[in-house]
């Protein structure tokens, strides 16, 4: 199960800077992540300042 990012986004951009294969990208209202490219490594929701991100 890839990582989700929820509601609490801010887009700041912390996570996609981690992301070691670009899995994730500015969306319309906040960041994605393609589910089909993540890893599941954890690096974006460590690197996320507002817990935003899950499996």
């Amino acid at each position: 199960m890839a990582y989700v990012i929820n509601d609490g986004c801010v887009s700041c951009g912390a996570c996609a800077g981690e992301c070691p294969v670009n899995a994730i990208s500015e969306g319309d209202t906040q960041y994605v992540i393609d589910a089909d490219v993540c890893l599941e490594c954890g690096a974006c929701a460590d690197a996320c300042p507002t817990g935003s991100i899950s499996l």
